[in-house]
């Protein structure tokens, strides 16, 4: 049983929302170094979702929900309402022991990870300085559903102006 590194888990959160824009149909595109609060950019023609990913082996649950302490710079360019692409937070749960991670069996590979989404798209200040703590509801899976639902709300906020799309 060996635990992940920093570098493994942020590959392994990258992979997972490779495989799941995929099976959706879009595009990705990654950003190294993460500059402006964004790992990666989800693309459906001329619309656009900014994801923020991160991936813990040991998640924090308050009130049921998962719950991620994000740092109040990348919390703020996520939020930002003069952004062109609604900014996301995407929280990777993962097994501590890598080995775990993928499957292989007769009928495909399969990925032990389960991922959660929050939208920051014009969400309030931050109440810390340093960190602000982002709640991840449980029913809120990262999946193809959720990424089109990511889609509808950038077409609204392109359609009705910054700040004014409908509630993702």
């Amino acid at each position: 049983m060996s635990e992940a590194a920093s570098w493994q888990k942020e590959r392994a959160s990258y992979a997972h929302l490779l495989w799941l824009a995929t099976q959706a149909g879009y595009r990705v595109a990654d950003w190294t170094p993460d500059i402006d609060g964004v790992d990666a950019t989800l693309r459906n023609g001329g619309l656009m979702v900014d994801l923020q990913l991160k991936c813990t082996m040991r998640p924090r649950i308050v009130n049921g929900d998962y719950a991620f302490d994000l740092d109040v710079a990348t919390y703020n360019k996520l939020r930002d309402p003069l952004r062109s692409a609604p900014g996301y937070l995407a929280l990777m749960v993962i097994d501590p022991d890598v080995d775990k991670w993928i499957t292989h069996d007769p009928l495909g590979v399969s990925m032990a990870v389960q991922a959660y989404w929050a939208k920051l798209q014009d969400e309030p200040a931050p109440a810390g300085r340093s960190s602000t703590a982002i709640r991840l509801p449980r029913q809120q899976v990262l999946d193809k559903k959720s990424l089109d639902g990511m889609f509808e709300f950038s077409r609204e906020m392109a359609h009705f102006g910054l700040g004014r799309g409908m509630r993702a």
